[in-house]
């Protein structure tokens, strides 16, 4: 819930392979000038026609190694983002549903905005104790830093305002279709702001999930115009905040923990008024009953996940993109229907049980279509290595 351009790996690696290829197309000329000093025969060392020469082929193949390896790492490194992000997504909505599930019936209302309040609080203090201990750096807060990470910060209060607003007048049905409606919107949106062009089994992927979760919600389907209008503004707040935040790892000079601290700092300006605005605030101070040890620990440890969740977001959103960060949180429903029900009880009809094969259906469609599209884009760039084989 709670959402770094670091120095790009890319450079380095850039850098480390291409001093590595100067080192090795330097050894030959290297060691013949060795031979000659030491020959006994000097004259003929230093004819030009008993120099050593680099074999271009061996130049080639040295860099096409190098490139394969920095290929396989930048791999490596998007599938652990990935499944990282998944992770921690799946643990903060588990924590935030057994805080839900222990505690709502004892207070007027949720605190769910407050909630997100003391969990960002809990990752500043997390991130803040990790600069203080040299084991990360960034800067000092700084206003006008503030302001170019702030776009991301509102459009994440929008989504969270919107969302809560649709299910007041929305079936959860309903909200899941118009879900999948925004990941559509998100690839649209990576299009025409990154130029990524989305292959044709990503649209069949997406064409698979909708009409699963159309299905599955096709006895609950029905519309209002104030659901229609808050489902819309969830849609889209939903899509530019994953989209700007592309915009903002890219262009934002900030080590991903420096993102980290502003993105919960601001979340923390913008959320606690609203909270407060809304009676949440009020509501927890006159409930003594939540005030428990078991409650604190349960936010506590949820604001440690959304610290690491910030990161991995961050991370994910970077190395894959808009459209996968979009369909991996709607992916992330599997295992929190399926966990839910094993830790809560929850009934799963046999609607959402449709809906889980059909979502599992379209995301191994989508990873097929991606590692696919991966193949094609690394034997674009090094075709010798087919020649070879």
């Amino acid at each position: 819930m709670s959402i770094k351009t670091s120095n790009s790996p890319t450079a380095s690696g850039d850098s480390s392979s291409k001093a590595q290829t100067d080192v090795e197309m330097a050894r030959p000329l290297v060691n013949g000038i060795h031979h000659a000093e030491h020959s006994s025969t000097p004259r003929a060392a230093a004819s030009p026609h008993n120099r050593t020469v680099t074999s271009p082929s061996n130049t080639i193949t040295s860099t096409n190694t190098h490139e394969h390896d920095n290929s396989k790492a930048a791999h490596s490194k998007v599938v652990s983002s990935c499944l990282l992000y998944s992770f921690c997504s799946v643990s903060m909505v588990l924590t935030n549903k057994s805080l839900a599930s222990s505690y709502n019936h004892l207070t007027d209302g949720d605190l769910n905005i407050l909630l997100v309040v003391f969990q960002a609080i809990v990752a500043v203090i997390c991130v803040e104790i990790c600069k203080f201990m040299k084991w990360v750096e960034y800067p000092d807060f700084n206003l006008r830093t503030a302001r170019m990470w702030a776009p991301v910060n509102v459009l994440f209060c929008l989504m969270l305002f919107t969302g809560m607003m649709s299910l007041q007048y929305n079936s959860v049905p309903m909200v899941t279709i118009f879900k999948n409606v925004t990941n559509i919107l998100v690839t649209v949106g990576d299009y025409y702001c990154f130029g990524q062009v989305p292959e044709m089994l990503v649209i069949v992927a997406f064409g698979v999930m909708l009409s699963g979760a159309i299905a599955a919600a096709w006895n609950d389907i029905s519309v209002s115009p104030q659901g229609l209008f808050w489902m819309a503004a969830n849609c889209f707040s939903t899509a530019g905040y994953v989209l700007y935040l592309k915009f903002a790892t890219k262009n934002v000079k900030l080590s991903k923990f420096g993102m980290v601290f502003y993105n919960n700092v601001l979340c923390t300006f913008f959320l606690l008024p609203a909270a407060i605005g809304m009676g949440q605030v009020t509501s927890f101070l006159q409930t003594p009953a939540i005030h428990t040890a078991d409650y604190f620990m349960k936010n506590a440890f949820a604001g440690f996940v959304g610290f690491f969740l910030n990161f991995a977001s961050l991370t994910c959103v970077a190395a894959t993109g808009p459209t996968t960060y979009a369909i991996i949180g709607s992916l992330n429903k599997v295992p929190v229907a399926i966990l839910g029900y094993i830790l809560f009880d929850n009934i799963i009809t046999a609607e959402t049980w449709f809906f889980i094969s059909v979502s599992m259906c379209g995301g191994f469609l989508y990873s097929y279509a991606k590692i696919q599209a991966g193949r094609k884009k690394a034997l674009h760039q090094h075709p010798n290595d087919e020649n070879e084989k």
